[in-house]
């Protein structure tokens, strides 16, 4: 049975990368693999993988730092897996973003646990609509049915573009919190985006006039200014 999580595996050790891909293949994972930082960057960018195994001992750049990287704008989980075993450097790489810890040489059923707690975090938090934990988001009138990928004003279909849905999706996956401006803009259009934040108004202003009766007093999404947008809880 296929589950809708896919794995980047970061590991320049051919045999290491080999049996963590057959161990995930063989529970069902969708396996993407890289050897280095540089192919790292580019799976991850590309490909949004829904959680990340990092070696931080690699041949072009030390994994620490794709850690910070990957933190300026993803919330993607990320294990370490690491030759390195002092205490420093396990502290460095969780206060960096690192979400979990494992030591080379490691138990394959012990990894597998610890990528499970990962995701099942992820989807508590509900931060990402393939792992959202609920199905349908309400609020007044309207209706977001993530499965299907509609919004419903009433009973009416509402028609988004795919980033109007994306950005009506992120800020009800988010409701009651503040999302910036950047946060929403890296999100929906991805890390290299630059951080204008015009093309955001715009797609707002859109999505104001399919669901909102006044656009000038809006009740689903409100505009902290000079900050980002919330969405009604």
């Amino acid at each position: 049975m296929q589950n809708n999580y896919n794995i980047l595996i970061v590991e320049d050790e051919k045999s290491i990368r080999s049996i963590m891909k057959m161990v995930f293949e063989s529970n069902n994972y969708n396996v993407l693999c890289a050897e280095n930082g540089r192919e790292a960057m580019m799976l991850i960018t590309s490909h949004c993988p829904d959680i990340i195994i990092l070696d931080l001992g690699l041949p072009d750049v030390d994994g620490v730092n794709i850690i910070k990287r990957v933190r300026e704008w993803s919330i993607t989980p990320i294990i370490v897996v690491s030759a390195r075993d002092r205490e420093r450097d396990k502290i460095n790489a969780l206060e960096i973003g690192a979400d979990d810890y494992i030591t080379k040489p490691f138990g394959t059923g012990e990894l597998l646990a610890r990528v499970k707690t990962a995701l099942r975090h992820a989807s508590a938090s509900g931060l990402n609509e393939s792992k959202a934990s609920l199905e349908k988001y309400h609020t007044g009138d309207m209706t977001i049915d993530f499965k299907r990928r509609r919004v419903l004003i009433g009973e009416n279909d509402v028609h988004l573009t795919q980033n109007e849905y994306k950005i009506v999706t992120l800020l009800a996956q988010n409701a009651g919190k503040i999302m910036t401006y950047d946060s929403i803009i890296k999100s929906v259009w991805g890390p290299y985006m630059d951080s204008d934040t015009q093309i955001l108004r715009v797609n707002m202003a859109n999505i104001r006039r399919k669901i909102e009766e006044d656009t000038a007093n809006p009740k689903y999404i409100v505009t902290e200014i000079g900050v980002g947008y919330r969405m009604s809880e």
